[in-house]
């Protein structure tokens, strides 16, 4: 009897053991993040998304203390970059800069490979701001009134570049297109760098463009601003009226970037890449960041921008669908 007391006791004493290994195990899993972050743009460098993905990946690496680098993976209007996010182990450790294109205008694609709406979770809305409506020198128009006039008189001479069927450059488009009544044909380039480069170029006329990429050639006269899309004139160009001023009402919008995550990783970890990402943000330096390149902070809590964009898609819907846009 007294044998069998010894075994059970040498057993239990065991198992005792193993399970405080395992809790040791598990108590001394890194804190998140312990080794390096990508930002991933679903956009080719150099438009509005790669420069905000490059101040906050500067940012965040200073205060995790850990490498964070961005990524550019264009392609089917940010929807190649999205799924490859879906795709990463559901760790935490790819982020994403998201649009317009991926979370509130996917509905122009019929077949895509995964679901905006389920397979990707919100972090924050990042930023926002009004697009610029960008003409060649060479367009005789000098104007949005005059634009829309030429247009009609002479339907489809006038072309549009955007970043990719469904971007947020494309959609301010067909926005114009369905509030002024002008015929204008949309050219789809694999980034807004190439679509800005061709219109400096001459080979098309317009584009419906985020400041931080056109401010410079406005300022040096090679490109000429004809509006604003936002409520108000925008601050680094005080001259240049708002499209309702310039007399197309119902042309006003705002673009606006996200930080996602594939929607399988931890709410723990979503959490702390929340908090840390408006942290940032919030810091007097990226705001003035974003300022001067004509964008405003958002920032908002994972609640509030789920609302923010579950309304935005409603509104880009109605476009999609009163406007027949379609990638098919």
């Amino acid at each position: 009897m007294k044998m069998q007391w010894t075994r059970r006791s040498v057993a239990l004493g065991a198992l005792a053991l193993g399970l405080g290994a395992m809790g040791a195990a598990t108590a001394a899993e890194p804190a998140f993040p312990a080794r390096t972050v990508r930002i991933i743009v679903p956009f080719t460098a150099g438009g509005s998304s790669d420069v905000q993905a490059r101040m906050l990946a500067d940012r965040l690496g200073r205060l995790w203390g850990q490498p964070v680098v961005v990524e550019n993976k264009p392609g089917a209007g940010g929807h190649l970059g999205g799924k490859y996010v879906v795709d990463q182990p559901a760790d935490g450790y790819t982020l994403m800069v998201g649009s317009i294109g991926l979370h509130a205008a996917y509905g122009i694609y019929k077949k895509l490979p995964y679901n905006p709406a389920t397979d990707l979770r919100l972090v924050t809305v990042l930023a926002e701001m009004p697009h610029v409506v960008v003409a060649s020198p060479a367009l005789p128009a000098k104007d949005l009134k005059q634009l829309t006039d030429m247009a009609k008189k002479a339907p489809g001479t006038v072309n549009f570049g955007s970043a990719g069927v469904g971007s947020s450059v494309h959609m301010m488009g067909e926005l114009y297109k369905l509030q002024s009544g002008a015929p204008i044909v949309h050219v789809p380039y694999r980034g807004s760098s190439a679509a800005l480069n061709d219109l400096l170029g001459g080979q098309i006329q317009l584009m419906f463009e985020n400041p931080p990429t056109v401010l410079s050639h406005i300022r040096g006269g090679k490109l000429r601003a004809l509006a604003v899309t936002g409520k108000e004139r925008l601050a680094a160009l005080p001259d240049v009226p708002t499209a309702t001023e310039a007399g197309i009402s119902g042309f006003e919008a705002t673009s606006w970037t996200t930080v996602a995550v594939s929607s399988k990783v931890p709410q723990a970890v979503v959490e702390k890449i929340s908090a840390d990402v408006r942290k940032v943000v919030n810091t007097p330096e990226f705001r003035k960041g974003l300022e001067d390149q004509g964008m405003s902070a958002v920032a908002n809590s994972l609640a509030d921008a789920t609302r923010f964009v579950t309304s935005e898609k409603t509104r880009w819907d109605r476009v999609i669908q009163e406007g027949h846009v379609s990638a098919d």
